[in-house]
């Protein structure tokens, strides 16, 4: 079911059959580079860490990851969401796009339409960001988006500080 949709994208809640996609684009060098290694090696595992760490997120806190999928195909494209990260008092927004979508917009568009989302619809009284320091792309998506860097950050789940933005 459609959660949102942009000119060229619509997003929706992940379900399990999202779990070779969600597998594909967390094993791509520029996810594990950027993100993190999750340590996803198959379909399965992605399906469990789905369960685990996604899927909750809908139930408990009404939003997520969504998948991105263009519009006249259906075919996923990359993630765009809110997490609720226990080190941070905020809500953060995250994506990741498959490698071969890059460079095509997708990013922004998905990121506008669930930054817009939280704030009219979900009434997210601050959403934040943080990007690697490395992570040119993001930090430039990040201010296009209207965030602005607030300061560095140490999260327990990630081995390097990391640059916050709201």
């Amino acid at each position: 079911m459609t959660l949102l949709q942009t000119a060229r994208l619509r997003l929706r809640e992940m379900i399990r059959e999202d779990a070779v996609f969600l597998h594909e684009i967390m094993n791509e060098p520029e996810f594990i580079a950027n993100v993190a290694d999750r340590g996803i090696r198959s379909p399965a595992a992605a399906e469990r860490w789905m369960e685990e760490k996604i899927l909750p997120s809908y139930a408990q806190y009404g939003f997520g990851f969504y998948v991105v999928e263009l519009q006249g195909t259906g075919e996923p494209v990359g993630f765009c969401g809110f997490v609720k990260r226990p080190s941070l008092e905020d809500v953060e927004i995250g994506y990741a796009m498959l490698r071969r979508h890059n460079g095509k917009g997708y990013t922004y568009e998905a990121a506008a339409a669930v930054l817009a989302y939280g704030r009219e619809t979900l009434r997210l009284a601050r959403i934040i960001a943080v990007t690697a320091s490395s992570n040119a792309v993001s930090i430039y998506l990040l201010k296009k988006l209207g965030l602005r860097f607030e300061r560095m950050v140490q999260l327990p789940e990630f081995e390097h500080s990391l640059m916050l933005f709201g």
